[in-house]
């Protein structure tokens, strides 16, 4: 009651049962497209174990559940430009036994979205120029300054599309985003979090 009345009452707050033991509760914002909901600023824990199974600020997952088990799929949104999807990236499941048990198992997913070189390799410049304009502390113009919010996620593109160089610049960027750019910097640390999961998986 604590979960859903006064920690997240500004959201929308669900809870499932599990073998009649077990307290899942869930928070977020909901949103509905076509026959499918996704959570974004989703906060799940397993209550009466104190374990947090998944949070998060940004990203937007889907969640799915039967009698035994309780499964999240979450998404990252990445395209270049105005073409933006949504790929899976993790699936995490936890599974619940009769015994007082439980398992919790993650797998990643993620299919990177493949771009042609020459694009890359013009996106990858005009990222370096606005990090030499920051360095410098040089005004940016109008168009830079929109391509200001998108340059890690077209970083983290670039890298997964074989441009080893974009991982060094992400590193690069991170005093000067954060100095310049609140929502471009938080956009970074959510880039370079999905590049550790895929470079460790």
């Amino acid at each position: 009651m604590n979960y859903m009345n006064r920690r997240h009452a500004d959201l929308s707050s669900h809870y499932k049962v599990f073998k009649e033991q077990f307290v899942v509760c869930w928070a977020g914002n909901a949103k509905k497209v076509k026959n499918q909901t996704y959570f974004s600023r989703v906060d799940i824990e397993l209550i009466n174990e104190q374990v947090k199974l998944f949070y998060s600020a940004l990203d937007e997952i889907t969640i799915a559940y039967d009698e035994d088990s309780f499964s999240t799929l979450e998404y990252v949104q990445l395209g270049l430009g105005p073409q933006q999807k949504y790929y899976p990236l993790e699936k995490m499941e936890i599974s619940f036994s009769e015994n007082g048990k439980y398992t919790i198992n993650s797998k990643l997913v993620f299919e990177p979205p493949q771009y042609d070189k020459k694009t890359l390799y013009h996106v990858l410049n005009a990222n370096n120029s606005i990090l030499v304009k920051l360095e410098k502390q040089l005004e940016l113009n109008k168009s830079e300054k929109n391509d200001l919010i998108s340059l890690p996620a077209t970083y983290l593109i670039c890298y997964l599309n074989g441009f080893e160089e974009a991982k060094e610049q992400m590193e690069k960027a991170r005093p000067l985003l954060k100095k310049s750019d609140k929502e471009a910097y938080q956009s970074l640390k959510e880039s370079i979090r999905i590049l550790r999961k895929v470079r460790y998986s």
